[in-house]
């Protein structure tokens, strides 16, 4: 890698209030690790993706953004380290994104993975937003503006960022100017962790009321691992567990430190599940302090500051490729 770049475009939309356990070991604990690691991190709370299924409810989509932000820093990211703003302070994403638009090939945004799955979600044609379509370019937007080295991205979410390697290569061949490099995928060592499960085995999500947030309190945290997913099988401590399909058994893995030895006597009927339940509830209660300690510290005015700083640090960096972009087209 080249020494003189190490910048890092991240970002998750503002479509829900609170990040949960599920996000920060799919995305966000890997942004705070490449933080630590010397790594210029650019972290963007998307809240105009976000629009693309709740336009209607765009203060909602706002109040959110804050609320991401919040999690963000709660959960490490240090804005005196690394850049965290709202994607719509930025609008130079808008500008970037009419240019850029207007080179993509309709059948590709068409193909994308992206649009297809939220096609889905919408639920027909005729609730399908025009920027549905667009949502693969303006992405490409937010990673182009700043240049980055990499982008972090869990292993099946990349086919996602495909196209924008390709958006780059066309702008620059119809310019005939060398404005963009292609970006890597920076896919997360433990990828087992980074698959945490809801409460009920399935994916953590929201839709499914299946998770525990990085901002739930303790007690919220113990009453939800209560009702946890555990063998059905083992009706009585004897009973051996299968600790692979057990949602507490997985918690234990990621948060206790004695999770093998916890493991092996699920699997040999030598613990019960609510024992297994306490354990997992006081590990993940330990890991989740020092997050919620932090958040409590961000008030309305200290985020509001955060944020608004950020916004202009990133359009530093955004206008100066904006302007590369105009230069390259020809657009004085």
């Amino acid at each position: 890698m080249a020494e003189t770049n190490r910048r890092i475009l991240s970002g998750m939309r503002s479509t829900n209030p609170r990040l949960h356990l599920g996000n920060y070991e799919g995305a966000l604990r890997n942004w705070v690790d490449l933080q630590n690691e010397g790594y210029d991190l650019f972290c963007m709370v998307a809240d105009l993706h976000a629009l693309t299924t709740m336009a209607e409810n765009s203060g909602e989509v706002s109040r959110n953004a804050r609320e991401i932000a919040k999690d963000y820093i709660a959960a490490g990211i240090d804005p005196a380290k690394s850049v965290v703003f709202i994607q719509s302070h930025v609008p130079e994403h808008s500008e970037a994104h009419v240019l850029l638009s207007m080179m993509t090939p309709l059948g590709w945004l068409e193909r994308t993975p992206t649009y297809k799955e939220k096609q889905t979600d919408l639920g027909g044609a005729e609730r399908e937003p025009y920027g549905l379509l667009g949502y693969p370019v303006l992405q490409t937007v937010d990673i182009l503006l700043y240049k980055p080295y990499g982008v972090p991205v869990g292993r099946d979410q990349a086919p996602h960022l495909e196209i924008g390697n390709d958006i780059a290569l066309r702008f620059n061949r119809i310019t005939g100017k060398e404005v963009f490099a292609p970006y890597k995928y920076l896919i997360p060592e433990d990828e087992n962790r980074a698959k945490l499960p809801g409460l009920d085995m399935r994916k953590m999500s929201k839709s499914y009321d299946n998770c525990i947030y990085l901002s739930d309190s303790e007690d919220e945290t113990a009453e939800k691992l209560k009702s946890a997913f555990t063998t059905p099988t083992k009706l009585r401590k004897t009973d051996p567990g299968i600790p692979e399909g057990c949602a507490v058994c997985q918690y234990l893995r990621v948060y206790s430190p004695n999770w093998e030895a916890a493991w092996n006597e699920d699997r040999a009927g030598e613990r019960g599940c609510m024992q297994s339940k306490k354990e997992a509830t006081e590990a993940i209660n330990e890991y989740l302090r020092p997050m919620r300690e932090r958040r409590k510290e961000l008030d309305g005015d200290a985020i509001e500051d955060i944020l608004r700083d950020g916004a202009k640090r990133a359009r530093e960096f955004a206008g100066a490729t904006l302007a590369e972009m105009r230069a390259a087209m020809g657009m004085y």
